[in-house]
Formats: C-alpha cells, structure tokens, sequence
C-alpha cells in the first residue's frame, strides 16, 4: 500500500506508518495539503499524519484539514518520541558547532543545548531533512535532532540518543483514507480550502462503510449557534447517553472570525446512542461532521 506522510523518508511519520500497516511503501510530501490532496485523488491508499503531542498541543494545519476535506479516521497510534543527535559517519560530538531540526524539535531538547552552550540551535524544516541534510553534504561540524529511523534512513551515526528533556513525550497519529464518493467531488475539494466553505455541506452519512471492525472512539467536529447556552446543550447529548468525553478543544474558523470549531473524541463506536447523539446534535449544532469511527489505543 502507498502511505502518504508530511516530511522526509525516515521522520517519526515514516516510522508510525510502518508501526501502524506493516510493510508499506512510503510517499514523502513537501505539505500537509499535498498529503491530503494525493489520499482524496486516490492517488495513495491512505495517509498517516500526527495530529497532537503531549507537550506541543495539537496539529492546527491537520486539524483544520480533517474537516475541510473527504477523508475518514480508521486507527490511531500513540508513538513514543525519542530525540537523538545523529550526525555524519565520520562527525565527532566534539566538533559540533551546530544541530539542525524543526522548531519543535529543538524546543523539546533545551536541556541538551543548556548543557552544550558553544552548540547552535538551527531551525529546519524537518527532523528527517536535517539528518539527510548533513548526512548527504558530509558536515563534520552539524547534526541532526530526528528519531533512529532517520539514521537508520540515511545512514547516519547517532552522537547522542534520548536527548528530549520529557521522557513522556507522545505524538498521536491518524490513519486517514479517501472518504466514499470523495473523488466525485474532487473539483468541489480543491475550491473547499477552508473550514468555513465545507461547514455548510459537512454532515453527512454513508460513512458506516468505512469503520473498521472493534472501532470504539469517535472523533467529530461541530459548531455551535449563536445562541445562549448553545455549547452546554451540545454537550449534553452525550452527557444524557452516558457517553464519555476523552477530548474536546475548539479551533478558529478560517475566514470567519471570532466564529470557533469545537474538536470532540468520544468513548463509543457505531451505536444507537452514539448515533441518537450525532442527529441530537445536529439539531442543536449549526453544523457537524463525523471525522473518523476507530478502535481506542
């Protein structure tokens, strides 16, 4: 199966992938909106992308893209994150005078660079792209901050391994697939490149084809009216089913300001109240979106 990702060969989404399908054959993007727009043409057979990290918070960009565009939530996996310093072969610790990786990366090893003062924190686009980078290019004075797939990737030799200064460092990934009928609306898609053009025609059904079986977690998005009280009694059609809340965050809408998407995960699979909760809600929501029905990790 081709699994799209966001970032080089050998980044923590490679190594999710292969933890989540096995042998797969990875397809690098440059962009977030790439790796959508390749799992809505049918050009891959699905994608994995993170979606939140215990110290950074959540993936806005992913976010926001899960509910603009046709594609459906089938599995999560919770990957432990592990920062090495991974360098070229023939590099050395001691002559380090810069280490590259991406912004939240670096701010998640402080300590490392508190305790090396003469070694610069470099900002790169990726953790993979890094080591790629001084891999390739044969520096001797630069590493990489990247897990061991990228060593393992580009050949890289690792100076230093578990350099994060949180060793409960976690990033949540989702398995995403093309959602039925999706490349009939593809020219639709492409002109959606918001969450407020697709808010208006985002609930809809005919997604039950897509859960995988043992599936017990929900993962929706939905916004609220302009009205007294609206939040609490979207809240309360699960409270009323004794349905458990594991998760709920609201996130701006683009285009249209001071106007917000609640994100909610939910106990329950493809059930009657898990159902008689969704059209509840769409009676007191201005809109909702079912974004995946998947089994709990």
């Amino acid at each position: 199966m081709k699994v799209a990702i966001q970032g080089e060969r050998g980044s923590f989404s490679h190594e999710a992938a292969e933890k989540m399908l096995g042998h797969c054959t990875v397809v690098p993007c440059a962009r977030s909106s790439e790796v959508f727009d390749r799992v809505e043409a049918g050009n891959v057979g699905a994608a994995v992308i993170p979606i939140e990290n215990t110290l950074a918070g959540t993936v806005a960009e992913h976010a926001d893209l899960l509910v603009a565009r046709d594609v459906f939530i089938q599995a999560e996996y919770l990957l432990r994150i592990v920062h090495n310093v991974i360098a070229a072969p023939t590099a050395k610790m001691g002559s380090l005078r810069k280490v590259l990786s991406h912004p939240v990366a670096l701010d998640q090893c402080r300590d490392f660079f508190r305790r090396h003062p003469g070694i610069e924190a470099v900002p790169f686009y990726d953790t993979a792209g890094s080591v790629k980078h001084v891999t390739e290019n044969g520096l001797q004075d630069a590493a990489g901050i990247a897990g061991r797939q990228a060593a393992r990737e580009y050949a890289g030799k690792i100076l230093q391994a578990g350099i994060e200064d949180d060793k409960r460092n976690f990033t949540r990934f989702f398995l995403i697939r093309r959602a039925l009928g999706s490349h009939k609306k593809k020219e639709v898609s492409r002109r959606r490149r918001d969450v407020a053009a697709s808010a208006a025609n985002s609930f809809q059904g005919g997604y039950e084809r897509l859960i995988p079986s043992g599936a017990n977690k929900t993962s929706i998005a939905f916004q609220v009216k302009n009205v007294p009280g609206a939040l609490f009694k979207s809240l309360s059609v699960f409270a009323l089913r004794d349905i458990s809340l594991s998760k709920i965050e609201s996130r701006p809408m683009r285009g249209r300001p001071w106007e917000y998407v609640f994100y909610v995960d939910f106990l329950r699979g493809d059930d009657e109240p898990a159902r008689n909760a969704l059209r509840h809600l769409g009676e007191v929501a201005e809109f909702v979106k079912v974004l995946g029905v998947y089994p709990a990790v």
